[in-house]
C-alpha cells in the first residue's frame, strides 16, 4: 500500500470550516458526558478528589457548517491530570478562542462526599451530594454559577396536625443553583440548607440517632413552600450571593407524586 506524502495529508478537506448555505446559527454545539478527574477545595480536607461528567459547547454562526469536536478533548486533556476550579475559568476561555466562538458553555459535575457525625452516638460516615459548576462565556463576560442537590428530611404540617398520632415524612431533594460575588465553600451552601429543613440526612445513623432524628422531624414540620421560603430568606441575607434559584421536591410517601416549589431571584437587579 502506498503511504500519502506530506503534502496530501496537509490536502485532507476539512469538512466542518466549508460554508453551510442554510443560514441558521447553532446555540449550542459541543460534547457531552465526557468523564475527566478533578479536584475541588474541601473546607476541612483543603482539597477533595473526584470525577467530573463535563457538558461543553459553543455558538456555531450560520455560515460555518460544523465545529471542531476534537478540540474540546484537547482542550480537557492540556490541563494536565486534574481540572480545579480555578483552571476551570481558564479553560472556558480558552476554549471559546480555540474555537473561536463568542459564546461558550461548560458544565463540570460531580459527586462530592461529606464526612458527618451522627447527632447522638456521633458515629462518622459519608454523605454524597451532587455538584454542578457551570460557566458560559458571552461577548468576553464570563457568568459563574454553582448548583448542588441536597437531601434532606421534610415532614409534613398537615399531617401532624390532623392525626392523633405520628405524620408522615418523606426524603426531599433541594436544589441550589447560586451566583456568587466572591468565593463560598460547598459545605456553606449545603449547611445553609440542611438548617432549615425538617431534619439533615446521614450516612449512618444508630437508634439513639434514629429516635433524635424522628423526633427533631416532628418537632419541625415544613411544606415544600416552607423549604424553599425559609432557603430563600436566609440567601437574601448572606452578602456573598448574588442571585440564586431554590427548588425542592418532595418524594412524597402517601402519594404517587412529587410536590415541588421554585423561587429564583437576582440580587443585583433590586
Amino acid at each position: 500500500m502506498k503511504l500519502k506524502s506530506k503534502a496530501e495529508v496537509l490536502a485532507i478537506a476539512d469538512v466542518q470550516n466549508t460554508p453551510d448555505l442554510r443560514h441558521l446559527p447553532i446555540d449550542k454545539v459541543g460534547i457531552k458526558d465526557i468523564r475527566h478527574p478533578v479536584v475541588v477545595k474541601d473546607r476541612s480536607q483543603g482539597v477533595q478528589h473526584t470525577i467530573a461528567n463535563f457538558n461543553m459547547y459553543v455558538e456555531l454562526p450560520h455560515n460555518f457548517k460544523g465545529t471542531h469536536m476534537s478540540r474540546f478533548v484537547e482542550i480537557l486533556n492540556s490541563h494536565d491530570m486534574e481540572i480545579s476550579v480555578e483552571s476551570f475559568k481558564d479553560m472556558l476561555a480558552e476554549m471559546s478562542r480555540r474555537l473561536e466562538a463568542d459564546t461558550g458553555h461548560i458544565e463540570m459535575s460531580f459527586p462530592y462526599f461529606i464526612s458527618k457525625a451522627a447527632p447522638v452516638s456521633g458515629v462518622k460516615s459519608l454523605m454524597d451530594y451532587q455538584v454542578t459548576f457551570s460557566g458560559e462565556i458571552r461577548g468576553g463576560q464570563d457568568i459563574m454559577t454553582i448548583k448542588v442537590v441536597i437531601p434532606v428530611t421534610s415532614l409534613c404540617p398537615c399531617s401532624k396536625e390532623i392525626s392523633q398520632y405520628g405524620a408522615h415524612n418523606q426524603r426531599s431533594h433541594v436544589t441550589l443553583t447560586v451566583r456568587t460575588n466572591t468565593f463560598v465553600w460547598i459545605e456553606d451552601l449545603i449547611d445553609l440548607v440542611e438548617k432549615q429543613a425538617s431534619c439533615e440526612l446521614y450516612g449512618l445513623l444508630k437508634r439513639p440517632d434514629e429516635k433524635y432524628v424522628t423526633e427533631k422531624a416532628y418537632e419541625n414540620p415544613k411544606f415544600v413552600e416552607d423549604m424553599v421560603r425559609d432557603v430563600a430568606a436566609a440567601l437574601n441575607r448572606d452578602e456573598r450571593i448574588d442571585g440564586y434559584k431554590v427548588e425542592s421536591e418532595n418524594f412524597e410517601s402517601i402519594h404517587n407524586h412529587s410536590a415541588y416549589a421554585m423561587i429564583q431571584k437576582d440580587k443585583t437587579q433590586q
